[in-house]
């Protein structure tokens, strides 16, 4: 196993990018090509053994990130070390390294075994050592009876536990996975989620996993990093990327379905601390009301996601609750859950209730909201005033 640390990292891209439709305009004599930066300072200790997944939008540099980790990008800036080696100027091969794509990149004219056994025919291995590994490989991810098979005999999911075996006979220091999920329907992802959590704990390598999917990111990852314009905007353990997002970014980006926002006010009163709505007001809760008094008399985004609004009548807890009427505009029954689209006011949101509410389409219902778990932010900076950077 080994660690990974990135001290600093950039990677700037140099690309001509008309600033006018006309096609002419990309081939202007003397122009100057612009810089795209899309990696911007990433600072990143990896324990060794840790299990840290990347994720953000499309674009937001993760792959990127995960590449030069790889060596496949070459870096701008700023220091990559796997173990105590730098290895910037060391080649992909030599890294130590083992990588999972989206995409299979298996050799249909090969069997699985040949697959499987490709790169270490490549280093030499004897063959005897060479079968030890592939066999022990392929009962640790269940195909020993696929090792004869071509890939086009496989499904999606058999392939890409052939794409990991790949990968896991080398007994690489670290496994880098860029979406290895993405091509596999909703439930053999799931399954291959919790085959993917079995096969880290039996080998505890350290492994950094690349996707989009925050359902991905919170069922997989020891530590998550969200990232967004190139920027880390938070790396920390799922629960807590959950319950104490440091910026409006994180917190509507990390649930499903996204946290409500609505543009408010902070204001003291007779001793009491009060978020003030278009058409509602919140008292604070005096767990709360101490950190956020500093704050009084500025314009704020208030959050709340949609399990902390409940139905008034089914609401637990009732001393931490304030209700507010709001017209039901969407009910969309979940089986064990109804997500329903609330019109409070001029400002919508989205409730998570229990599934026997009584509830229903163009019905004015009385709604909870649960004060110990709302967010606020700044509304210039995004940064939440809970659990920011003091």
């Amino acid at each position: 196993m080994g660690s990974v640390r990135l001290v600093n990292v950039n990677k700037i891209y140099d690309g001509w990018v008309p600033t006018e439709k006309r096609w002419f305009e990309f081939w202007k004599p003397g122009r100057k090509p612009n810089k795209v930066h899309v990696v911007k300072g990433v600072d990143l200790d990896i324990k060794e053994g840790e299990f840290l997944v990347l994720v953000g939008a499309s674009g937001c540099g993760k792959s990127t990130t995960l590449r030069m980790v790889a060596g496949l990008e070459e870096i701008t800036s700023g220091e990559i070390y796997i173990g105590d080696r730098l290895v910037n100027d060391v080649s992909p091969k030599d890294r130590d390294i083992a990588m999972v794509f989206q995409s299979y990149a298996l050799y249909p004219h090969f069997s699985v075994f040949e697959n499987m056994a490709f790169g270490l025919r490549q280093r030499k291995y004897p063959e005897d050592k060479i079968k030890e590994e592939v066999d022990k490989a392929a009962e640790l991810l269940g195909i020993s009876h696929l090792l004869l098979r071509k890939p086009k005999e496989l499904s999606g999911g058999q392939r890409q536990r052939v794409a990991m075996g790949r990968a896991i006979v080398r007994h690489p220091q670290v496994f880098l996975m860029d979406e290895p999920l993405s091509n596999l329907d909703a439930k053999l992802r799931v399954q291959m989620r919790a085959e993917l959590q079995k096969l880290h704990r039996s080998m505890g390598v350290t492994t950094i996993y690349v996707t989009h999917d925050q359902t991905e990111a919170m069922t997989l990852g020891d530590r998550i990093v969200v990232m967004h314009q190139g920027i880390v905007q938070q790396a920390d353990t799922p629960l807590n990327m959950y319950e104490r997002p440091v910026n409006k970014y994180v917190a509507g980006f990390i649930g499903t379905p996204s946290m409500n926002f609505a543009d408010v006010k902070l204001e003291s009163a007779e001793g009491k601390l009060l978020i003030k709505g278009s058409e509602f007001v919140i008292e604070i809760p005096e767990s709360l009301a101490e950190r956020l008094m500093p704050f009084a008399g500025r314009e704020c985004v208030f959050g709340v996601r949609p399990e902390d609004i409940h139905d008034a009548n089914s609401a637990k807890d009732k001393e931490f609750m304030v209700n507010a009427k709001a017209k039901v505009e969407v009910y969309e029954p979940m089986g064990n859950e109804v997500s329903l689209h609330i019109l409070l006011g001029k400002e919508n949101f989205v409730a998570r209730v229990d599934p026997h509410t009584e509830a229903k389409v163009d019905d004015i219902a009385e709604f909870a909201f649960d004060t110990r778990k709302m967010h606020l932010f700044d509304k210039e900076t995004e940064e939440s005033l809970l659990y920011g950077k003091k």
